[in-house]
């Protein structure tokens, strides 16, 4: 009695799937040729990456003024005074950053949706909107800091506050509103007409149009350069300190004129930094994600 021709198949060798597949040595001699390539990129990476961390350390190292820079930049001694107070100060620029944030993509996108009205009756808001981001864009945010933080209290308004957290807040809000609010606006005008029309044939009014169906497209579309502006505006929120603030910028500032070294203002930066390396990671993350889903046709 012979054996059925399926026996065969159930019972492959080892490292197949067990279907009966094979793959042929042609195809198998490819993937190690891939892997090998794969490794020695690795270690001419590797290589090139460590021969010039070597070659700076030797030419930071060996300039001449090398020994007086470490002694006021990089003192280890002053960096552990300097970290608890900045660590501290650094609260206060992350609740700036969260409550500037919010504030900063509500008012954007309130500005963006102005500027795309439609019909002569809207024309003084568009004008405004227009007027608005045209010249907070133009304007430099360290001027916008000073006019806000000096010359708000020096008109004595009744009722309105001169706490320098508040003012300079409403100076970094103004500021990077105006910048997100060109982020909406192109994710508003990247949704094509079709779309609208679409959506008015099924009955939609004018408002449900933007509301259900070009918003949700177009905020889906400006994630990455949202995420990117709000990056810059946490490395900003430091900017508050010129108004007395005690933020991390300022608290190192406090130290360093205390005690004649800068290696405060090494560490508040370090500092800033390892705040801004997941935020940036994340953007690239969430730009290669929606990119795919573009490429494989997937919702955007």
């Amino acid at each position: 009695m012979t054996a059925h021709p399926a026996a065969g198949l159930a019972e492959g060798p080892a490292g197949t799937a067990g279907d009966g597949y094979t793959p042929s040595p042609r195809r198998l001699a490819r993937e190690r040729y891939k892997r090998a390539r794969t490794r020695r990129s690795a270690a001419a990476a590797g290589l090139s990456t460590a021969v010039t961390a070597v070659v700076l350390y030797l030419l930071i190292t060996g300039s001449p003024g090398w020994q007086r820079t470490r002694e006021t930049f990089f003192n280890a001694r002053y960096a552990r005074i300097a970290l608890p107070d900045v660590l501290q100060g650094l609260l206060l620029n992350l609740e700036l950053l969260a409550v500037c944030g919010s504030c900063v993509l509500v008012l954007g996108l309130l500005l963006a949706v102005a500027r795309t009205l439609r019909g002569p009756v809207f024309f003084p808001l568009r004008a405004l909107a227009t007027a608005y981001t045209d010249f907070f864009r133009g304007l430099p945010l360290i001027i916008c800091l000073l006019l806000i933080v000096f010359g708000v209290p020096a008109l004595r308004l009744q009722g309105v506050t001169t706490d320098p957290v508040v003012l300079g807040g409403s100076a970094l809000v103004l500021t990077y509103s105006s910048y997100v609010a060109e982020v909406f606006r192109a994710g508003i005008e990247s949704v094509h007409p079709s779309q609208r029309a679409a959506a008015r044939s099924l009955g939609l009014s004018g408002a449900q149009t933007l509301r259900y169906v070009v918003l949700p497209q177009a905020v889906r579309r400006v994630v990455p350069p949202l995420l990117n502006d709000l990056v810059s505006l946490q490395k900003d929120t430091g900017l508050v300190s010129i108004a007395g603030a005690v933020d991390a910028v300022y608290a190192a500032q406090i130290i360093a004129g205390r005690d004649f070294n800068y290696t405060p203002y090494v560490v508040a930066g370090l500092v800033f930094v390892a705040l801004t390396i997941p935020m940036t990671r994340f953007t690239d993350w969430v730009t290669a994600r929606l990119d795919r889903r573009r490429t494989q046709g997937g919702t955007v």
